[in-house]
């Protein structure tokens, strides 16, 4: 009488020493897909990271494009109460600067100019007379407006205009330019907060996913499973979590930045409009989903085989 080895054994032991991988391993963790807050966390997420990273590149090409624009501009004072004097200096300043080799052109801002500015403070117009205006110069240079050159200019100006006064336009932007460069600190330490909060998450959904599946685990660490092998099924699992929920944040993200791009080019303002994104933001932007599904299945990685050593 022959006795057979029982086949199902056979095949437990056998499946041992195979390569643990593939879609029969991942089915030994049974996920509902769209049912877990996993893709949602990580879309909510991806768009806010989005929105965030898009807002500080705009700033940073708003703060490039005055700096350059601002770095050869200089603007002349006339500080002169009476109205003759302040225009007698205002000609002989221009004289002299258009005579001046460091100056490439000279502008002399209308009076009506100065009104529409200051009637929304003032009320007033500089006919009345009620506040004295002083005369504006705008002055381009051909180099950069250094503190040499403007000393040398002013120097030269108040030899015949003695109430004449030069300053760089970029330095009176120096407030706007550190509050843009304060929103842009801000942005960034917002993506790295995010990040840190999606990694969080991602650490959580791992720990759950081990504590509700330990028996399975147990068992086919038994049966010849590695750590690394177990931490793949994870790691793919939530992979595809990852990038779900990424292509659904960059969508939301992407939606979000059109309609307030429209918002801001609705303003009109020279200065929003340096603000808007090239090519390489645009690259920088649609590369945020693959680092978070990255970072996501690197925390998972790294969370699973820790347990994995302290469970087993």
């Amino acid at each position: 009488m022959n006795v057979e080895k029982p086949p199902t054994l056979g095949r437990k032991i056998a499946r041992g020493f195979n390569r643990f991988g593939g879609e029969r391993a991942a089915q030994l963790v049974p996920q509902a897909r769209l049912a877990g807050p996993m893709p949602w966390v990580i879309a909510i997420m991806v768009t806010l990271v989005v929105i965030a990273a898009a807002g500080g590149l705009a700033m940073r090409n708003v703060a490039e494009s005055a700096r350059t624009e601002l770095a050869a501009g200089a603007t002349v004072q006339v500080l002169e109460a009476l109205p003759q004097e302040r225009e007698r200096q205002a000609r002989i300043v221009e004289e002299m600067l258009q005579a001046s080799p460091a100056v490439a052109s000279t502008r002399r801002v209308p009076d009506e100019e100065l009104d529409a500015l200051l009637e929304p403070w003032l009320g007033v117009g500089t006919a009345s007379q009620a506040v004295p205006v002083p005369a504006l110069i705008d002055v381009r240079l051909r180099s950069d407006a250094t503190q040499d050159t403007l000393d040398e200019l002013q120097a030269m100006l108040v030899q015949r205009a003695p109430d004449a006064r030069i300053d760089a336009q970029a330095s009176w932007l120096g407030p706007v330019f550190g509050a843009l460069s304060s929103m842009q600190y801000l942005a960034l330490a917002l993506v790295v907060l995010l990040a840190m909060t999606s990694a969080a998450a991602v650490w959580l959904a791992a720990r759950s996913a081990l504590g509700s599946n330990r028996g399975t685990i147990e068992v086919v660490h038994m049966l010849g499973g590695t750590d690394a092998q177990i931490a793949r099924i994870f790691e793919r699992s939530i992979g595809f979590d990852a990038t779900l929920g990424g292509a659904v944040g960059l969508a939301m993200g992407l939606a979000a930045i059109l309609f307030l791009g429209r918002q801001f080019a609705a303003l009109g303002s020279g200065m929003m409009a340096a603000g808007g994104l090239g090519w390489t933001d645009w690259v920088m932007i649609a590369a945020i989903p693959l680092i978070a599904v990255a970072l996501a299945m690197l925390t998972a990685r790294i969370t699973v085989i820790a347990a994995l050593r302290r469970m087993l």
